[in-house]
């Protein structure tokens, strides 16, 4: 199963992955509409040391923000392991127990008055790539098999130790 990774030596913090983000969740589906539209993003990118972190779902294999949902509105889907609230029978009410079981923090509170939802990475259902993943620059956001990674990180992490040599 593919996962969305961050190589933190890569980013710059330019956030194109939240607009990309913003984009492909508004109604019209571009970044100006998105900004109008006001949509929130489901990916954000947090200063750490003054150095940028992006953060999304990591849609866990033990899910805690689904055991918490007090609707069962927050499901994990068992062939894709996508984690949301969207699109099921049961329907978010805005407890926020998610948030508070969530130990990432990348679920975000809406409450416009009208609508009363968590908000998370859905990984973008029915794309093939993620829009943060495929709108990224740098190629800080990777959208491989575990396996995968591990062999870049790997490599990479040798290449680190040369270079220390």
């Amino acid at each position: 199963m593919k996962e969305i990774f961050v190589d933190l030596t890569k980013c710059v913090g330019c956030l194109t992955c939240t607009l990309a983000c913003a984009a492909e969740h508004s109604e019209s589906g571009d970044i100006v509409g998105a900004m109008l539209e006001q949509v929130t993003p489901r990916i954000s990118v947090e200063s750490v040391g003054g150095k940028p972190v992006p953060l999304m779902c990591r849609h866990c294999q033990e899910p805690a923000c689904v055991d918490a949902c007090m609707t069962g509105a927050m499901q994990k889907d068992k062939e894709t392991g996508i984690v949301t609230n969207e699109g099921h029978t049961q329907k978010c009410v805005g407890c926020w127990m998610c948030i508070m079981a969530c130990p990432y923090g990348v679920i975000t509170p809406i409450d416009n008055g009208e609508v009363k939802i968590a908000l998370k990475c859905d990984r973008c259902k029915g794309k093939e790539v993620p829009a943060c993943v495929a709108s990224c620059p740098q190629g800080a956001l990777i959208f491989d098999e575990v396996e995968i990674i591990a062999e870049y990180k790997q490599k990479q992490g040798a290449a680190i130790q040369a270079q220390v040599i």
